[in-house]
């Protein structure tokens, strides 16, 4: 009970697809499993992805489709262990990290994930921007501003449920794809020269600052986080053959979607690659460049509008994906659950602020240069994604039979590996190139301190998981020689309170507390309701949740009568610490039945919080029962 409640994963939205139905035929059943998959494949084909492929293939010709297929392959591996961990263990990668580090990793983690998320907006929102601007002249700054609208269409599609918004994201991505099916065939490439690329090579550092910003464009962090939720919006069969079933289901879906991802990306680079590479406007770095320049080199007024409306759609896409992800990450990391066009504005009024700022400042110059740089953000960010869940995926203890096999660890940690190699060595060739051309010891001192901070945080992501790891296997319980006790009165207690959060531990917990009965003692079920409304209102909130809350706390109760025992049901609102000693105390109970992990160290700073305020602020005995 230490570890605070934990909500299921986009919990408006969890297991409502049920593929279990018996009803279904066997092929309906199969497309039941279709869709996270496609959800996540729109972040790797969004506007910031359309910046640094069209940089690629304009300055470097196909000498960088290698890094976009590279970036690919891993993705379909990183992707595939995220389905696995939300398939077996049922958590997102947020829940997992925060059951897994302690509470200052766990801020750290979150703020990275946010700046990631923010990152990935900033692409969305400059990318719609302009793909307005392309199709109708708007001004960037009002096309940036109009994309705030794009929140009632999120919610909309949220009230429909999630069949319907992979529906419309399917169709987005048809757009996009028959698109640039039809740019690739106006624009007539060269196999043979473009099957060269796939040699890989990096001509030079700008080739390697654009490479950095391909994968981070591709591979992307806030991904990881979307797909271990989306999985769970399947119901499946916890047996042996349903989680198989699900695993292997997922990976198909996962293995198309991102195909579809990769021919897209390879298509804007090769367009850019042959209309401009290869006739000499190696300068064409920005979108609207690449936009204005299309009929005059392909003959035909039909590219430009068609590139327009796949960025449209790119962009639309990509920001609903965006937002779930951010709501994941909010509610695994802080356990904070805000309303979601609460939670969309905020995410779109982050990325909005920067935009405007550029843009007011420097005009329309330059966006595209401010596209490539947020996804080399998003690059930094991932090792502190990809690492944590290489360890929770390959963890024997939490995945049992599931978890990945050694070749897969090795494949995973070789990929994390070079992603953070490649991060250093732009971070540090970026840093030396400051510290040669300024004077300005504030800003050196700050990217020193920065340095530190990324290194830092990285070591301690990665070597965290091993030690605990090491600590369960190790730990054995070590006796005092113990004196014998001639005579002890033996307590019995008249009144038992019992915290309880509705999850599977609720019956080992009363049955504890059942276990301290030596007569005809009575029970007090416990239960604080969590939600926004309740932290606002206390006992005064009637949201669905509370109602739902009550309505379970009824069913234990009336379980236990129906056992013989005399019990009450108590609902507590707003800190959970604070009401539990509140209705004990009010109960007049002589004792408290309370739930533990069994963590220690720096850990518990973090989920020992709601135990030890408890016992301090109680005098009677408290049985923590480890969970």
């Amino acid at each position: 009970m230490d570890n605070l409640h934990t909500y299921p994963s986009l919990s408006e939205v969890h297991q409502t697809v049920d593929t279990t139905n018996a009803r279904r035929p066997g092929w309906r059943k199969i497309l039941s499993f279709f869709g996270p998959a496609y959800l996540v494949s729109v972040g790797y084909m969004d506007p910031g992805n359309w910046a640094t492929d069209l940089a690629g293939g304009s300055q470097f010709g196909y000498k960088l489709i290698w890094v976009l297929l590279m970036s690919n392959l891993m993705a379909l591996l990183l992707q595939s262990l995220s389905a696995r961990l939300g398939i077996v263990r049922g958590k997102d990668l947020a829940q997992a990290s925060r059951e897994t580090y302690p509470r200052y990793i766990n801020l750290a983690l979150y703020v990275l994930a946010e700046i990631a998320i923010a990152a990935c907006d900033l692409a969305e929102i400059l990318g719609m921007a302009i793909g307005l601007q392309l199709l109708t002249g708007l001004p960037l700054i009002w096309g940036v501003l109009i994309t705030v609208l794009d929140t009632f269409l999120f919610l909309y599609l949220q009230r429909l449920g999630i069949r319907k918004m992979e529906a419309f994201i399917i169709a987005l991505i048809a757009v996009i794809g028959i698109s640039f099916l039809i740019e690739i065939i106006l624009v007539k490439p060269q196999l043979s020269e473009v099957a060269t690329g796939f040699i890989p090579t990096i001509p030079n550092d700008t080739a390697l600052y654009i490479a950095i910003g391909i994968i981070g464009a591709t591979v992307m962090p806030h991904n990881l986080y979307l797909h271990s939720a989306l999985v769970q919006t399947r119901k499946i069969k916890r047996d042996d053959a349903g989680i198989k079933k699900a695993l292997k289901l997922n990976f198909i879906d996962s293995t198309i979607a991102l195909n579809l991802a990769f021919f897209v990306n390879a298509a804007i680079l090769v367009l850019a690659a042959t209309a401009f590479f290869k006739t000499g406007r190696t300068d064409v770095a920005e979108i609207k460049v690449a936009h204005e320049l299309l009929p005059s080199f392909l003959g035909t007024k039909v590219a430009p509008i068609l590139f327009a409306v796949a960025l449209i759609a790119s962009g639309q896409s990509s920001t609903i994906t965006g937002t779930l992800a951010g709501q994941i990450v909010m509610e695994g990391y802080l356990q904070l659950r805000i309303a979601p066009w609460v939670r969309r504005l905020m995410t779109r009024l982050i990325a909005i602020i920067p935009a405007v700022i550029v843009i007011l400042i420097n005009g329309e110059d330059n966006i595209d240069s401010l596209l490539v740089f947020s996804q080399v953000i998003l690059s930094l960010q991932l090792g502190f994604a990809i690492i944590p869940l290489i360890h929770f995926t390959s963890d024997k203890q939490a995945m049992g039979k599931y978890a990945i096999k050694p070749l897969v660890i090795v494949l995973a940690s070789v990929i994390a590996a070079v992603l953070v190699y490649l991060n250093i060595r732009m971070v540090v060739e970026q840093a030396a190139d400051f510290f040669a051309t300024s004077d300005s010891l504030f800003w050196k001192t700050v990217i020193i301190l920065a340095g530190l901070f990324f290194l830092g945080l990285l070591v301690i992501a990665t070597i965290y998981p091993l030690r605990k790891r090491k600590q369960k296997l190790l730990t054995k319980e070590i006796h005092a020689q113990q004196g014998v006790i001639e005579s002890a009165s033996i307590p019995s207690y008249n009144k038992i309170a019992v915290a309880i959060d509705f999850s599977a531990n609720d019956a080992k917990l009363i049955a504890h507390a059942i276990g301290q009965v030596k007569n005809n003692a009575s029970f007090v079920l416990i239960h604080v309701v969590e939600s926004v409304s309740a932290t606002i209102y206390g006992k005064e909130s009637d949201d669905l949740e509370t109602r739902k809350d009550k309505e379970k706390l009824d069913d234990y109760v009336s379980q236990l009568i129906a056992k013989g025992f005399a019990v009450e049901g108590k609902l507590g609102f707003k800190n959970r610490a604070k009401e539990i000693v509140r209705i004990v105390k009010e109960a007049k109970a002589d004792m408290l039945v309370i739930g533990a992990h069994g963590h220690t160290g720096l850990k518990d700073l973090i989920y020992g919080e709601t135990t030890d305020a408890v016992r301090h602020e109680l005098s009677i005995p408290v049985l923590v029962v480890n969970l």
